[in-house]
């Protein structure tokens, strides 16, 4: 039994990108406590596995994110199948994609998935998860994000670009409903280095791959979530086997220190910068 309410038997999670990676390691937990647990997948292969690997009141359907359409599928068979409550709603699907400036296609797919697929999420959703919230049976919102969306690394500006813009959603949602449905909390994750199907932790393929040492496996970043959504935190940020916590508070400070102090950006990594960054990181505490 969790301390956490949500986590509750006999409530109902929804799980975009919940047939792999971390998706599919939040519902083996939720249904571990009981809930009732509908994954969301655009892979049919990864939807069947997950179903019967997962013991409990599982269900499956395949949904494409980008795709308004598919939301309100998903939406009419949680009305009908789940009595149109969702305690638990986590907007997990996204892709990693690599293009140039000259790939508009590139740009366009990355924020369709990325940022439209958590946008189509709550604009269908969200009701469900707020009409029933109260303060003995809250709910929750879980985004997915990236610490790309944060510390903005160069080398991938339309991946980057549209976890930038999830965290700015999701810290808008938090706020909001704080005003408009106090008992539903929002939580951004924003996963460390994680073994997962984009770092080549993929069941349906032959050949299993070891985990990096570096890496976390999926079921520690829930772990971790599921730890700080009990503290009531909204940044749910990750470390991993090389990047510890405070590693990640500097390298946050860091970059906004390049607004506050007028510097160029991303100068973490600009050459001219390098040395200056990397005594700073030494001897700052946070």
């Amino acid at each position: 039994m969790s301390s956490n309410p949500v986590f509750k038997s006999g409530n109902t999670a929804v799980i975009t990108g919940g047939a792999s990676g971390i998706g599919l390691a939040l519902a083996r937990k939720c249904a571990g406590y009981g809930m009732s647990v509908l994954i969301a997948d655009n892979n049919s292969a990864h939807l069947s596995s997950a179903k019967s690997s997962i013991k409990g009141k599982v269900e499956t359907i395949e949904v494409d994110v980008s795709k308004i359409s598919d939301f309100e599928k998903l939406k009419t068979k949680v009305e009908k199948d789940f009595r149109g409550k969702i305690s638990l709603l986590a907007l997990n699907a996204g892709i990693g994609l690599r293009g140039s400036w000259e790939d508009t296609d590139y740009f366009h797919k990355i924020m369709d998935v990325n940022f439209f697929g958590v946008v189509h999420g709550l604009n269908t959703l969200l009701p469900l998860v707020t009409s029933h919230s109260t303060a003995s049976h809250p709910s929750s919102v879980i985004i997915t994000g990236s610490k790309q969306g944060i510390t903005n690394p160069p080398g991938n500006p339309a991946y980057n670009a549209s976890k930038a813009a999830i965290k700015s959603l999701a810290e808008h949602l938090s706020f909001d409903l704080s005003k408009s449905s106090p008992t539903t909390s929002v939580h951004l994750l924003v996963p460390g280095w994680t073994f997962t199907g984009m770092s080549g932790n993929d069941p349906s393929k032959s050949g299993e791959k070891e985990k990096p040492k570096g890496a976390w496996w999926p079921e520690q970043v829930v772990d971790y979530l599921e730890a700080k959504m009990e503290e009531g935190r909204f940044y749910v940020i990750c470390p991993d086997n090389d990047v510890s916590e405070e590693m990640d508070k500097k390298r946050m400070l860091w970059d906004r220190e390049d607004l506050v102090r007028g510097r160029p950006p991303l100068t973490r990594w600009r050459e001219d910068y390098l040395i200056e960054a990397e005594e700073w990181m030494k001897e700052t505490q946070t």
